[in-house]
C-alpha cells in the first residue's frame, strides 16, 4: 500500500503509447516524439511494437534508452521483461491476459508494472497481483476499437476508479478537450496513441494535455 501511495504521488499523468509502426514506413516516429518531448513534462512512454522481431525490439529499446531524456520520463515496454532488463528500462506493461506482475516482480523488483484492463474483475486481479497502475478503456469512440464493441464510457471509468487504490489511466479517444472529464471521474491520468501521431503538432498537443490533467 505504501508503495502504491508513493508511486501515485510521483508517477506522470500522461502515457504515450508508441504507434506500432516502427517496422514500417513510419519507422523512427517514436524517436522523433521523444526528441520533441518537452524536458519539463513527466511522461510514461509505452513501447508497444508487436510487429518487430526480438532483435529489432531490443535495438529500439536500446536506442530510446540512449536518448537524452528527462528523469521525468519513464520507459516501459509491452510484455517483454527480458528486453526491459537487457535495455535497463523503467518498467513492463502487461495486457489483460498476459503474465501476472506477481510472477515477474522477483525478476525485476525495482521496475514499474502496469496492466491493461477492460473490466472491474480484471482490475481486481491486476491489483491483487501487484500491478502499480492500470490502463482502462476504451473510454470514448475510437476507430481502432470499434470492431470490439462500444466504448466503456465515463460512468464505467468512474466506477472502476472508485473500486481500486491504483492509479488509473483512461485510454481510447482521449483528447485535450475531453481529458478533463476523465479526470473528473477519478482517473489519475490519460494514455493515448493516435493523438500523438502528428509530430508536426506534437509539442502543442502534449503541452495542452499536460495542463489539462495536471492538478
Amino acid at each position: 500500500m505504501e508503495r502504491n501511495k508513493e508511486l501515485k504521488s510521483e508517477m506522470p499523468r500522461i502515457c504515450l503509447v508508441s504507434s506500432g509502426d516502427e517496422a514500417g514506413e513510419q519507422s523512427g516516429r517514436l524517436e522523433t516524439q521523444l526528441t520533441l518531448l518537452p524536458h519539463h513534462l513527466p511522461c510514461i512512454v509505452q513501447i508497444r511494437e508487436k510487429r518487430l522481431s526480438t532483435h529489432e525490439l531490443l535495438r529500439l529499446a536500446h536506442r530510446m534508452k540512449l536518448l537524452t531524456l528527462s528523469k521525468k520520463v519513464l520507459l516501459v515496454i509491452n510484455e517483454r521483461a527480458d528486453i526491459a532488463l537487457a535495455a535497463a528500462l523503467d518498467g513492463i506493461h502487461l495486457p489483460e491476459n498476459g503474465c501476472s506482475p506477481m510472477v515477474l516482480r522477483p525478476l525485476a523488483p525495482t521496475m514499474l508494472f502496469g496492466c491493461s484492463v477492460h473490466s472491474f474483475e480484471a482490475s481486481q486481479v491486476a491489483e491483487e497481483s501487484g500491478a502499480d497502475y492500470l490502463i482502462f478503456g476504451p473510454i470514448f469512440d475510437t476507430p481502432s476499437k470499434r470492431p470490439y464493441g462500444p466504448p466503456q464510457g465515463l460512468e464505467k471509468l468512474r466506477r472502476l476508479c472508485q473500486s481500486t487504490t491504483l492509479p488509473v489511466f483512461a485510454l481510447g479517444g482521449v483528447r485535450p478537450e475531453n481529458a478533463e472529464s476523465c479526470m473528473a471521474e477519478g482517473a489519475y491520468g490519460v494514455a493515448a496513441l493516435a493523438l500523438f501521431m502528428d509530430t508536426t503538432r506534437f509539442i502543442d498537443t502534449i503541452e495542452e494535455l499536460y495542463h489539462t490533467v495536471t492538478p
